[in-house]
């Protein structure tokens, strides 16, 4: 498989690109996070990458292992041209923060929500950033690895019309 895309990306935002690789298909850039959401509207536009499908915005959590802590990880794909392109961002721990990318892929909204529930990650700009999994009052953030698994969670009181067990 061709790297057009990532080509292309080095080409236009090269000072952006932190990094980058291509190694059996596998298509990786590495982009600064001020710079992500010009970088992800240019390969959805650009008629040589025309990345329209956003499959899977995720998160990977590096402590102990990499500095800044997080990734924000975006798989794009380009239905027109049949290519792949793998999207991250570093995020701090301080300050786990960067834009959202909703206004450019919709469907987004769910999974920087997801993203934002188990690794507390926010999405400046997200137009409805809330919990998606847990509820309201859970403490804290199930995929970070210093989350304490044996944390006893806040009860919360059965609400009119919920389903228990």
């Amino acid at each position: 498989m061709s790297k057009v895309a990532l080509d292309r990306l080095l080409e236009k935002f090269g000072d952006a690109v932190i990094e980058s690789h291509a190694n059996h298909g596998d298509e990786t850039a590495i982009v600064k996070a001020e710079r992500l959401h010009e970088v992800m509207a240019f390969l959805r536009d650009d008629p040589v990458t025309s990345m329209e499908l956003l499959s899977d915005v995720t998160a990977v959590d590096l402590l102990g292992i990499k500095e800044p802590r997080f990734e924000v990880v975006y798989h794009l794909y380009s239905i027109s041209k049949n290519q792949r392109l793998r999207i991250k961002a570093p995020v701090s721990e301080e300050d786990p923060k960067i834009s959202t990318v909703t206004d450019l892929f919709k469907v987004a909204v769910w999974e920087e929500r997801e993203v934002y529930d188990l690794y507390g990650i926010r999405f400046e700009g997200h137009p409805d950033l809330r919990r998606i999994l847990l509820y309201p009052e859970f403490e804290g953030h199930p995929l970070r690895k210093d989350y304490e698994i044996e944390h006893r969670q806040p009860r919360i009181p059965a609400r009119e019309g919920r389903h228990h067990l």
